[in-house]
């Protein structure tokens, strides 16, 4: 066997996951296959056995499915891989109704496949120990725990205390897994797992799963129970609303656990078997698992980062500007424990923002997420002033002002002779927050530009999980790489992008809303266009956006492009979408929700709603639309604009391409991102598509064969 060690001493069989040349366990055919050998010999032996040890070779337990194997699976692989799934549960089954007590040892994490293979055990030991995780978060690629998961959790927890676990994809610490009896034993350190096994054993001759003894019952009741009926009859809406049907996992999770509580064990596995076969040869699974693993995993490594550039966290950070954005960055700082100099025109201003920081940590307090110690710990790292002499000692200062060029030169030449050199570096790095003024211009301020960089966060900062990095043409390694250490040291997830203006998320969250603008002004009504944007799996509707974000700052944003452009000799063509928000602002006032109004009213106390006047004066009774197609427009757009982002050398890469698209401007996760979307549906559908729409509704839907060229050498093989 190549992955399995199988040894036998004292009448104790003890099997040893060590997957060769991989730094973790995982359900790879080869697995399967010697599992399904190491169970045969387990049963020849059966006479002469006092039982089983379950224990891994790796610092983890066992980390789940081979995730590569199931990237390349096609529908016409559905049979093969129920057959495999099958297979997989009948050793599971042979194991646990052997007669025997079967221990799992659970030295680290056990996670999908790794904890089905625990719960095949009758008795399973955890090293106590905090970073450990366990439980099945297959849902969260588009799958489902189909080894016998959904079937075993099902009868441990009741159809409602499993739902958090199974359709949510909640993992759990080995603490909270010993308060729910998923966990029996905790144990101080690994050294100390054999020994309480071999007990366990000793003491148990003769154990049996709970779900095969007589009069078993599942806890809470199965769906003919009143209680549980009445929950579940509103379950599937409620799962609907959250997943608007475009994520067809939690829902084949919980019709295969409400379907299998109605019958058998033996029968409820197949159920659990044929929905698992059906999502993993299906694209939605391979759409997520491209982003929430290899691409999210590409990020968090550092495939981005520079390489030979010493790892360094900042001692203390500077902030200019104490706005909303100003306040969310001081707060990230000082939640992880990096002292923070919050500095604006006068001390009130100052102090306004560190009150702002200190609303969102009385928001975690009263959560139960953070002790109040714990806050006011937090906001004594957040120093306010008004002086420039307080950014003494910083060796990061980022500023973070409004979005004017001249403005943002001036602070930049004020602050930055006041950087000092840290972790062995010559000097400090100082840091544009701006979401669309190109680096390039702003650090002609900069006494040295290749110290210079954007680091460009999204709002809210305490919500928002991405950061986009902008390289300026002189930026150096070593900036870029403390840049990356540093989102990473505040818990966020740094995305690497080269000059341009917008760069990348704004660019191409630019084109989303202006396609949505462009809609209303063909006429169409804007409660439709609202939910075109949300059927396609945005957050949102692009008008909704667009008020959040001001529209009075989209306007700014596309003065100054006109003025930049004016300054290059030629003239920016203005598209049909910033023509008409830019009317809404400057004939109609409607400057944004923070002005009180934009496409929508918000009434004090009230729910927001679309602004009556968008009926009289954009839209056209009998203004043809097709749902269908304003879905598609919403989509193909960003798309087109991600991969003309790849192809002109903004983006660097197609993971961080897909990761900055979801995290950044809530591009649809059960795409898999910008770029995986054009991948999955094949490049070739994609650009028939996308030559379609170019054709009714402008050239910002066109593909060049350059462009296609592209899209062909950097998809991902696996």
């Amino acid at each position: 066997m190549q992955t399995i060690r199988h040894e036998l001493a004292d009448g104790i069989a003890t099997v040893t996951f060590d997957e060769p040349g991989s730094a973790v366990n995982t359900m790879c055919l080869a697995l399967q296959q010697d599992l399904t050998e190491v169970v045969s010999r387990i049963v020849a032996d059966r006479a002469g056995l006092k039982g089983i040890v379950l224990q891994s070779a790796k610092p983890t337990f066992f980390a789940g499915a081979d995730l590569k194997s199931l990237m390349r699976l096609t529908e016409a692989d559905a049979q093969q891989g129920f057959r495999e799934i099958e297979q997989m549960k009948k050793n599971f089954r042979a194991l646990e109704t052997l007669g025997l007590p079967v221990v799992a040892c659970l030295n680290g994490s056990a996670l999908g496949g790794g904890w089905e293979v625990a719960l095949a055990a009758h008795h399973r030991i955890a090293v106590d120990e905090g970073r450990a995780q366990f439980g099945l978060p297959e849902v969260t690629l588009g799958l489902i725990p189909g080894g016998s998961g959904i079937t075993k959790m099902t009868r441990l927890l009741g159809l409602l205390g499993a739902q958090p676990y199974l359709v949510e994809g909640r993992t759990f610490g080995a603490r909270e897994g010993q308060r729910l009896g998923l966990i029996h034993e905790l144990v101080p350190d690994a050294a100390a797992l054999r020994e309480r096994a071999l007990a366990w054993i000793a003491g148990h001759p003769h154990a049996r799963q709970p779900w095969d003894e007589k009069g078993y019952k599942i806890p809470g009741g199965t769906p003919a129970h009143p209680s549980v009926a009445a929950a579940l009859s509103v379950a599937p809406a409620m799962l609907r609303k959250t997943t608007r049907g475009l994520y067809p996992a939690p829902e084949a999770a919980l019709s295969a656990m409400v379907e299998g509580a109605l019958v058998d064990v033996d029968t409820a596995l197949r159920i659990e078997s044929r929905y698992l076969a059906k999502l993993m040869a299906g694209a939605n699974a391979r759409a997520m698992i491209s982003a929430f693993f290899f691409d999210l995993n590409a990020i968090k490594s550092g495939r981005s980062r520079p390489q030979g550039v010493a790892r360094s966290q900042p001692r203390r950070i500077g902030v200019l500007g104490a706005g909303m954005m100003g306040a969310g960055i001081a707060w990230a700082n000082a939640s992880h424990g990096i002292p923070t100099v919050l500095k604006d025109l006068s001390l009130d201003k100052a102090e306004a923002g560190r009150a702002c920081s200190a609303r969102i940590a009385e928001a975690l307090v009263a959560k139960g997420r953070m002790t109040m110690t714990e806050q006011s710990a937090l906001l004594e790292r957040i120093r306010p002033t008004a002086r420039n002499g307080d950014l003494a000692g910083c060796d990061l200062i980022i500023e973070a002002v409004f979005e004017n060029r001249a403005l943002k030169a001036e602070v930049t030449r004020a602050a930055e002779p006041l950087l000092e050199p840290a972790n062995g570096f010559a000097t400090g790095v100082f840091a544009s927050n701006t979401s669309t003024l190109p680096i390039g211009g702003l650090a002609a301020a900069s006494a040295r530009p290749e110290k210079f960089i954007g680091i460009h966060f999204f709002s809210p900062v305490d919500k928002m999980k991405l950061v986009e990095i902008i390289r300026g043409r002189q930026t150096d390694d070593e900036t870029v790489a403390r840049a990356y250490d540093y989102v990473q040291a505040i818990g966020k997830l740094p995305i690497v992008v080269n000059d341009s203006r917008g760069f990348f998320t704004s660019r191409v969250f630019g084109t989303f809303v202006m396609e949505g603008a462009a809609m209303l002004g063909e006429g169409i009504p804007a409660a439709v266009i609202e939910n075109a944007g949300m059927q396609a799996g945005m957050p949102v509707g692009p008008l909704a956006v667009l008020d959040e974000t001001s529209l009075a700052l989209s306007v700014h944003v596309l003065e100054q492009t006109r003025a930049d452009a004016a300054a290059e000799g030629r003239t920016h063509a203005d598209s049909a979408g910033e023509r008409l928000v830019e009317l809404m602002v400057k004939e109609h006032k409607r400057l944004g929700r923070a002005a009180g109004g934009g496409f929508y009213d918000y009434p004090e106390g009230g729910r927001k709603t679309l602004w009556p006047s968008l009926k009289t004066l954009f839209e056209r009774p009998g203004a043809p639309w097709d749902l269908a197609e304003l879905k598609d427009r919403l989509l193909w757009r960003q798309s087109i604009e991600t991969a003309r982002c790849l192809h002109e050398g903004v983006l660097n890469s197609v993971h961080e391409a897909n990761i900055g698209s979801i995290f950044g401007i809530g591009f649809p996760a059960w795409t898999g991102g910008a770029l995986q979307f054009v991948y999955g549906m094949g490049i070739a559908r994609f650009a028939e598509r996308a030559a379609q729409l170019a054709e009714k509704h402008g050239g910002g839907f066109a593909m060049t064969p350059q462009l296609i060229e592209t899209l062909e050498e950097r998809q991902p093989r696996y």
